[in-house]
Order: structure tokens, then sequence, then C-alpha cells
């Protein structure tokens, strides 16, 4: 096992590390001494103040920092400060931050496009008192460590997994002897030299982490509400609980970034570990419901239908949603045990139509027959199922687009989702799409997202932005079975369904409008 280990963490990305002698890495420079019992606030910045688009942003329970905070909580004060969902201005958080007085302010952002509002929150603080340690992590600085870091508000970069590495950062500050932190960390010397320390180790055991530190946030303010926006995704009841069992995924799709973050080996939580949080949180906090919230639930088909039974034997089958299935990870008896111990929904992710694209552009394991067969058999048991498609992939034909919207149709979900293809840092997508030159940046894009429109001789930006919007209501809301189903997984009416339809074609117009008028060369 411990060879299994030390091979995936050799084969975690590296990210551009500059090489340096052993005894110069050694070296993590102490930009301040912290007490033995340091303040550490943990803030969640206002996505408001990059985009206000309802629909591109989600009320997310801020689960990573409660982590972090359970893992240091026994030598420091922690609070966590949701700048997003309390919607501070820059002003109200600098009155935040002043009162609070923290040694330390750590930054999460966890969307690439979302980034330089990390950048806001570090200048905030430095500029409140210099001596504040800054520290980003989350998914932007993992795949962007050495470009975060050069920003002189920023001491500190956490890259992956930051739960025992952000421990030992605040340990080694504080003096602790023994403490070495040989990757995990980026930061620069005190000559201004970036070092890169690479990904942190992965976490072997995930049940020997403690339970997240909810009493530091209102936790029932997240579990009751799922988003202003109203998605089919949203759970079948209220409080809520959104529940990590493993994290990792071996498959290889090339949009995806989750190896990046937290590599392709999988990782289990014991079902014991997972059934005493869920009995915790039903006790604590009342919930009634639980998403699931993992990488890919299903990679170990075995555990997950002995979880399943599980639920059942011990009566925490509460109802449930699955985000993101793989859908080739499952087969009957799966459904038949998701259904018994309370799912009553799946969002599972097909991304293409056509099977030369998903071979050899995606490169996921779909069979579209088995797919059909198991769509049909999960709503035949009474669970929603909606779908995920992607459109615009490079080296996609048109027609091939056309296949993936025929076959949105065919497989005959309760719902179908469309979205364009987007590169995003550190995946394959991203590297074959750069190499070709296929990125289209507008002039009011900025250098904190990842990647703009794709754009081939086979289709424009514009072109997809209209089709994935008409399609999207073409297909499902022709008829009024299918828009009453929705709305009712919704939790509204048909006629406000009707507006956020109407708002969807009319942003879908106003993108494009907005694009012909700001790329480079258009008309």
């Amino acid at each position: 096992m411990r060879r299994a280990f030390d091979k995936v963490n050799k084969n975690l990305p590296v990210l551009n590390a500059i090489e340096k002698n052993e005894e110069q890495l050694s070296i993590i420079p102490i930009k301040k001494h912290l007490t033995d019992r340091p303040k550490i606030l943990l803030i969640i910045p206002n996505l408001n103040w990059i985009d206000k688009d309802i629909n591109a942003l989600w009320d997310v329970l801020p689960w990573n920092l409660c982590m972090l905070a359970a893992m240091v909580e026994d030598f420091c004060e922690v609070e966590i400060l949701d700048a997003y969902k309390r919607n501070l201005t820059q002003k109200e958080l600098s009155v935040e931050i002043k009162n609070i007085k923290p040694d330390v302010v750590g930054i999460t952002v966890l969307m690439d496009q979302y980034g330089k509002s990390g950048h806001m929150v570090a200048e905030i603080a430095k500029q409140i008192d210099s001596d504040i340690l800054t520290v980003m992590g989350g998914v932007y600085a993992t795949v962007n460590p050495e470009f975060v870091v050069k920003d002189n508000n920023i001491d500190y970069v956490m890259i992956g997994e930051a739960e025992y590495s952000f421990k030992d950062l605040l340990n080694y500050l504080r003096g602790v002897d023994d403490v070495k932190i040989s990757s995990g960390i980026a930061y620069k010397t005190d000559n201004g030299v970036v070092i890169n320390k690479g990904h942190s180790e992965l976490i072997k055991d995930l049940s020997e982490l403690p339970r997240p530190s909810y009493h530091l946030i209102d936790y029932l303010s997240y579990a009751n509400m799922y988003s202003d926006r109203k998605s089919v995704d949203a759970p079948m009841d209220y409080p809520y609980a959104r529940i990590v069992t493993s994290r990792g995924c071996p498959f290889k799709c090339t949009f995806c970034q989750v190896p990046t973050i937290q590599g392709r080996y999988f990782r289990k939580r014991s079902i014991e570990h997972i059934l005493d949080e869920i009995l915790w949180l039903k006790n604590e906090y009342g919930i009634k419901a639980i998403i699931f919230d993992d990488d890919n639930l299903y990679t170990n088909m075995k555990n997950a239908k002995q979880l399943f039974q599980a639920m059942i034997d011990s009566g925490l089958n509460l109802p449930w949603v699955s985000i993101a299935t793989a859908v080739f990870r499952l087969d009957e008896e799966m459904i038949d045990l998701m259904y018994e111990s309370g799912c009553r929904y799946i969002d599972i992710a097909i991304e293409s139509g056509s099977e030369r694209v998903i071979n050899e552009i995606v490169k996921k394991p779909i069979e579209h027959k088995q797919a059909i067969r198991l769509v049909k058999y999960a709503r035949t048991k009474g669970i929603f199922v909606s779908s995920n498609f992607i459109i615009g992939f490079p080296g996609e034909t048109w027609d091939e687009i056309l296949e993936t919207i025929s076959f949105a149709e065919i497989i005959n979900v309760d719902y179908a989702k469309i979205f364009i293809a987007i590169p995003l840092k550190n995946t394959e997508m991203y590297n074959q799409a750069k190499e070709k030159n296929l990125i289209k940046k507008s002039n009011s894009e900025s250098v904190w997202t990842s990647g703009g429109m794709l754009e081939t001789d086979e289709f424009s930006s514009e072109d997809l932005t209209i089709l994935r919007a008409y399609e999207w209501e073409r297909i499902n809301f022709t008829n009024f079975e299918k828009r009453k189903n929705t709305a009712d997984r919704m939790g509204i009416t048909l006629i406000e369904l009707k507006e956020i339809r109407k708002r969807t074609l009319q942003n879908a117009r106003n993108k494009v409008a907005e694009r012909t008028a700001t790329y480079p060369g258009s008309s």
C-alpha cells in the first residue's frame, strides 16, 4: 500500500516546480512568528465582486474551511467568515477583519474564474496590517500556485489537500520542533525567488480525519436553503447535509481537474465513519436529506453497494441525491440499493452523443446502450434522472455536436443539461486547445480566467451559446408532462419555470451581443 501511494504521489503534477537544491527547499521563510495560540480567520471571498450572474453562483457550505478548522482548533482560535453568503462589500469585509484582528488570514477560492476575488481579500488584509499572514488555498491556488504566490499580498499558497499541510505550516510558524513541510506549499524566498514544492501528499486514510467544525458557522442557514437559483439538483428536503465519502477518481476524462486536485487514486472513508457522520448530523442539526458530493462515489462498486445496504440496515436511509453520477459504474442491483437507501434523484454525466468524441476526445468509458437501459430502469423505479452533455470540444465537428443534441432526446431523461466546453488549467483538453490556438478571449477577460470560449473552423462561441440555449428549451420543455415534472422537482410553479426559461434565452442573446461587441476582430 505504501508503494502504491508513493507511486501515486510521484505521478501528481508538480506544477512547473522550480528545481532548487534540497537545502534551499527545506527552509521556508518565516514572515511572522506565531504565538502558541494564534488567531486564524478563514475567509470565502464575495464572488459577487467578480460576477453577479445568479446562474453562475451557488451558496455553498464551507465544508473545506470547517475541515481545516477541525485540524487546528486544539491550538488556534479559529473563525470562519463567508463574505459571499453575507454579500459583504470590500469595505465591510475590511471592518470585519479589523475587528477580529487575526494573525493569519486563510483564503479559499474553489473556481478558477473567481481567483481575482481571493487576491482582493489578501490586499484588504495587508492594507489593514502588513503583519497579517495571508495563505491562499483551494482549486484556484492548486492549479495556479506560482502565479498566485507572485502576488506580494500573499505569503503562502497551499497546493492540493491542505488538512495536514496547513496544520504543519501553522506549527512551523509557531516554532514547534521537528515540523517538516516537504510538499503542498509554494512561497517566495527572502530574495523573491518562487519556490513550488508541488502537490501535497495524498491523505491515505480519510477515516482518520475529524468531523468538520460546523459549530463555527451558522450551519442551518446553509442547510435550510440550496441556492437562490432554482435547480433540479436541489436536496429532497430541508435541512440537508452535503457529505463527501471519498476523494480522487481513476478515470481520465480530458476536461476534468480532479486528477490535478485530488489525484487519480481513489480513497474512501469507512462505512462506519460515514454512518457516524450522518447520525451526528441528524441528531445535532436535524438533517432530513443528503447530497453525496463525491467526485465519483461509485468508483468502487462493491463498496458503494455496501454503503447503501448499511444505510438501509441502520435506518439512516434519508432521501438523497447523487450529483455527477458515473453511469458506467451503475447496474440494476446498484440502482435498486440506491432507491431503497433513499435515492430519488441522479445526475448522470453522458458528455457526448458521438462515440468518436467519447472515445477519442473525452476519453470516458461511456456505453450509450447501457446508459439508455439504466436511465429507463432508474426512471421506472421512481428516480428523477437528469443528464449532463457538453458541446464544443476541441476537435469536435458540428455534425458531432448535433449527434449529442440528438442523443439528449433519445436517452429520454427527465431533464437534460447542456454545457459548453471550457478548458480548465492542468487538463488534457486545455493543453490541446492551447496548442491549437483554439481559446478565444475577449478584451474584457482577465488573467484570472483559466480559459476562454473555444472556437474552431467548425463552430464559433456564438454558435454554441445560441444552440445550447434553444436546444435546452426544446428538449426539456416541448412536452407538458416534462415541464410539470421539472417544475415539481424544482419546487416552483409552471409560471415561475416559464420565467426561468425566458430569462435563460435572453441571457444567451445578451452574451452573444456582448461577445460580438468585445471580441477582437468581430464584426
